[in-house]
């Protein structure tokens, strides 16, 4: 099977009112796809897991131990990048094909002259401007203080200053990952599967968050806490969380688009 890939350019989906519910069965049906598929999430999450690494040693390395504190909170916004995996493999479970390495991963290469990448370019300009941000709020918080080395000096952090610094922090940078969800959350499952431009997929999964508000936040807050507490034990948590996750994302997106025959 290969995943999609239309000769012709697909008809635009019509968007589906979604419940709580629907949440809740999409992550148990994210965890039966892991069961079924549980080196494949491990291997995409790998590359998740290792680059968390890189930049925590990078970081320690530069004697620059603040900037632990915007990845914490900027690093869930590269999760999309593990995801086409993911989607994929529960794209073949979903038609009961046979779960082959092949399979998966040349899904994953393929997309490479679609419209994933420009999603995926998007991502990463937005990642960078979160920590260009994310810098500028610590340098305004902290004046003059931005040059004490926080590796000696951790009490900074629970001066006033400190705390407004903190607290901006977490402010932006769920701002950021609200926009990149919204834009994400149905546009990288829709590429992957359909034939249509990226500026129309992301619009597309903007009106989805826009019709599901409220279950989406819920959705995004699950998301936020789950990812947080998956990063806390060394990032060896995400080696399930970010598989289940992307996978309950496949489910979720075929909860949320009815599709045209």
């Amino acid at each position: 099977m290969e995943i999609a890939h239309e000769a012709q350019p697909s008809a635009v989906p019509d968007i589906n009112r979604i419940a709580v519910s629907d949440l809740i069965d999409s992550l148990k049906r994210g965890w039966q796809d892991y069961k079924r598929a549980p080196l494949i999430g491990i291997f995409f999450s790998a590359f998740y897991v290792l680059g968390g690494y890189i930049v925590f040693s990078v970081v320690a390395l530069s004697g620059q131990m603040w900037w632990i504190l915007p990845f914490t909170v900027g690093f869930p916004l590269l999760a999309p990048f593990a995801a086409v995996g993911f989607y994929a493999t529960s794209c073949l479970i979903e038609n009961n094909e046979e779960i082959t390495w092949r399979k998966v991963l040349g899904s994953a290469f393929a997309e490479r002259k679609r419209q994933i990448p420009w999603v995926g370019a998007i991502i990463v300009v937005w990642f960078m401007f979160y920590m260009l941000i994310s810098h500028v709020i610590f340098a305004v918080t902290l004046g003059l203080s931005a040059l004490t080395d926080i590796t000696s000096s951790f009490n900074l952090f629970f001066t006033p200053e400190g705390m407004v610094m903190l607290a901006a922090e977490v402010v932006v940078g769920a701002a950021f990952g609200f926009v990149l969800f919204s834009i994400t959350l149905v546009s990288l499952p829709l590429l992957l599967e359909k034939e249509l431009d990226f500026v129309t997929a992301i619009l597309i999964s903007i009106e989805c968050v826009r019709e599901n508000f409220v279950v989406l936040m819920v959705w995004a807050f699950m998301i936020g806490v789950l990812m947080l507490m998956a990063m806390l034990p060394a990032l060896l948590g995400l080696f399930i969380v970010l598989p289940v996750l992307g996978h309950a994302t496949w489910h979720l997106y075929r909860k949320l688009l009815d599709h045209p025959a």
